[in-house]
């Protein structure tokens, strides 16, 4: 069987394409990477949130071929299913597929407003007011888990598909400056330090390509 690829657009904007890299980094499978070129039309559409339904990321397995970053998620675990890619327990699978599905569905505002820029930091930024409630969701959903599950993750010791699924904003809070309660920021803060996101961050430092557009107004 050939290698399954996973193909990503770009590190330092991309959400999406993190949220699937990741989820298939925790599942354990071994892939190789195929990156979108820049001036590939879904790619941009992905960044530019043009398109409700993006083409990237995506992963092909076995000759079948998954886009979208939940059935991604789906997908990696009917394959692999001990890879501990959701909660053990019944209730709390629901919970972390009823909190995940909410990031993928929702918080346009605080998608438009907050764009992915791994490579920025606007210290003292002014959210867009049209954001605030978004903020406000994610920060109780985030409270809640950590309360009910113990944390550090969103879902107790090990990390699930709901902390693939706002490891991103993660980042955004980070390079946005948007205040934190102590509970928030410590998630926060062990998201951004969690090894395999460290080694996306990375990555995302040493990628030559900008997609101007999405610096212009910051």
């Amino acid at each position: 069987m050939a290698m399954p690829v996973l193909t990503v657009s770009s590190k330092n904007y991309s959400s999406w394409a993190l949220r699937g890299w990741l989820l298939c980094k925790m599942s354990g499978l071994e892939f190789e990477e195929h990156k979108a070129s820049a001036e590939d039309a879904s790619m941009r559409a992905e960044l530019l949130l043009l398109s409700p339904s993006c083409l990237v990321p995506s992963l092909e397995h076995g000759g079948t071929k998954i886009w979208d970053t939940f059935a991604i998620a789906e997908y990696l675990n009917e394959i692999r299913p001990k890879a501990g890619l959701y909660p053990a327990g019944r209730k709390a699978r629901a919970h972390c597929r009823s909190v995940s599905g909410e990031m993928h569905s929702g918080f346009f505002n605080l998608r438009s407003a907050l764009p992915m820029n791994l490579k920025a930091h606007h210290s003292g930024f002014k959210v867009w007011a049209g954001a605030l409630p978004d903020i406000v969701r994610i920060t109780e959903i985030w409270r809640s888990c950590l309360e009910t599950y113990g944390g550090p993750f969103l879902f107790g010791a090990a990390p699930t598909v709901a902390d693939a699924m706002y490891a991103p904003v993660c980042t955004r809070f980070r390079t946005y400056d948007v205040p934190l309660d102590p509970v928030c920021a410590a998630y926060r803060d062990t998201i951004i330090a969690w090894p395999v996101l460290q080694q996306w961050i990375r990555d995302a430092a040493a990628e030559p390509d900008d997609v101007a557009e999405l610096d212009v107004e910051f």
